[in-house]
């Protein structure tokens, strides 16, 4: 269905260019609305049969569905760009593990996906749900590993089944976690359309080809069901990211609702290392859900690291606050370095710092969020600024050596900051992994 023009809007408003909308005209409050910059509830004269007639126009291009319930439940889709760097992001793509049905260790299994939760650059990053899948004809081992995993994991749920009486059965155990039901297809729709509508889940759509997909999801949503996801079947790599890319086009760029719902990626790959690839590409291009079966913490840290990479502000520095932080416990013979406030720059220094095992105080300067050569370039690590900064710190006044270490990538203000400050100005390393080796053998209070 194509979007709504500025002259279609127009047609329902009031025309009376009364301006209590903000806008000097009706018309000009309708190529905003058009445009969805603006909400139609902006207009306070509106009608009802206005409000249900452009209720097209008011719908963001993608849905967004929420999967699970409480503190570990998560958004997908509701994206409304192409390209990250016109605008952003807005729900990070979520990660979910297979558990087989038929799996021997399935408890450890799920026990150790739960625990695939790591702080990078100070900020938690996840796993984001357990996908349990049914890979026998036996519903009983499918409803005992939904149940285990119920109770075993507090992560999100995705129940991965074409049984519907063993989906029924395991939903009555966990309707309350609002998990995914995995996949309607043409052959079960309405078996499972029944279900979603039933236990108030979000239901995922599969298909071979985006037209199967597309009619497929309007049989669904006729039968009264919004929340869903859809899978297109993809075999190689190259294939996934085409659909992923074709199915954000169209829900952005042509808005056809028919595939305005975010989109779940299978990966199925014995191989560890294209699998962990894969899933990466993935996130780039767009999956709103991945479900994959590596457990490994070397396999889920690329994948994770790319998303929180992908989906941070582009327009916003990824910066922590320009203070004096402290490493281990420092006193008056402790080391005093010196970095900036970007995030990633600050937690690799903090984290070479502790696998030195040397107490040191971390002097940090506010650039803005820019790293040591950025900020260099662009005058905001200075000399002078540094000086600045130690100086309002007072940290020089605490320690009895008088000795500040600067990044090596910086050593030409060397001179400078000595003649400024007063103090004796050591070289750090170019890279902070050499930090410590640096601490250890060349640092003398």
């Amino acid at each position: 269905m194509a979007k709504l023009t500025g002259i279609e809007i127009y047609k329902h408003l009031p025309k009376t260019n009364c301006g209590d909308c903000n806008f000097p005209t009706c018309m000009a409050f309708a190529m905003q609305v058009a445009a969805k910059k603006v909400g139609l509830e902006q207009c306070p004269h509106v009608s009802a049969e206005a409000k249900a007639a452009l209720s097209e126009a008011q719908a963001p291009p993608m849905r967004t569905v929420t999967v699970g319930a409480g503190e570990r439940a998560f958004k997908v889709g509701g994206e409304t760009v192409l390209f990250r760097h016109d605008e952003k992001f807005h729900h990070p793509t979520a990660v979910a593990i297979r558990v087989k049905d038929n799996s021997a260790d399935a408890e450890q299994r799920i026990e150790k996906i739960s625990q695939l939760q790591f702080v990078r650059v100070g900020q938690k990053i996840g796993v984001n749900a357990v996908a349990v899948e049914q890979t026998t004809s036996n519903g009983n081992k499918f409803v005992t590993a939904v149940k285990l995993a119920a109770e075993k994991s507090p992560l999100a749920l995705v129940l991965i089944s074409q049984d519907s009486q063993a989906l029924k059965a395991s939903l009555e155990i966990c309707a309350d976690r609002r998990p995914l039901i995995c996949a309607a297809t043409k052959e079960n729709f309405k078996d499972l359309a029944a279900l979603a509508k039933e236990f108030k889940c979000p239901l995922a759509v599969r298909a071979a080809t985006l037209e199967e997909l597309a009619e497929l999801v309007q049989e669904i949503k006729a039968l009264g069901l919004e929340d869903l996801l859809l899978q297109p079947e993809a075999t190689l790599t190259a294939d996934g990211l085409t659909k992923l890319t074709q199915l954000r086009r169209l829900a952005l760029e042509k808005n056809f609702r028919a595939l305005g719902y975010p989109v779940m990626m299978a990966v199925h790959e014995e191989n560890p290392f294209i699998e962990t690839a894969q899933a990466s590409a993935f996130v780039c291009k767009y999956a709103g859900l991945i479900v994959m079966d590596g457990t490994e913490r070397w396999q889920l840290l690329p994948i994770l690291t790319t998303r929180q990479n992908i989906f941070t502000d582009p327009q916003v520095p990824n910066a922590v606050e320009a203070k004096l932080y402290k490493v281990g416990e420092p006193n008056s013979q402790s080391p005093v370095l010196v970095t900036t406030n970007f995030a990633l720059t600050y937690f690799t220094v903090e984290g070479e710092v502790e696998n030195s095992r040397v107490p040191a105080y971390i002097g940090v300067v506010d650039t803005g969020g820019l790293g040591v050569l950025n900020a260099y370039a662009d005058d905001k690590l200075t000399a002078e600024v540094i000086v600045k900064t130690m100086k309002n710190y007072g940290i020089m006044d605490q320690v009895a050596h008088k000795r500040l270490v600067i990044p090596g990538l910086v050593a030409v203000l060397k001179g400078e900051i000595e003649d400024t400050g007063g103090w004796e100005v050591l070289v750090g390393p170019e890279e902070a992994a050499g930090l410590p080796a640096y601490l250890k053998n060349e640092w003398k209070a």
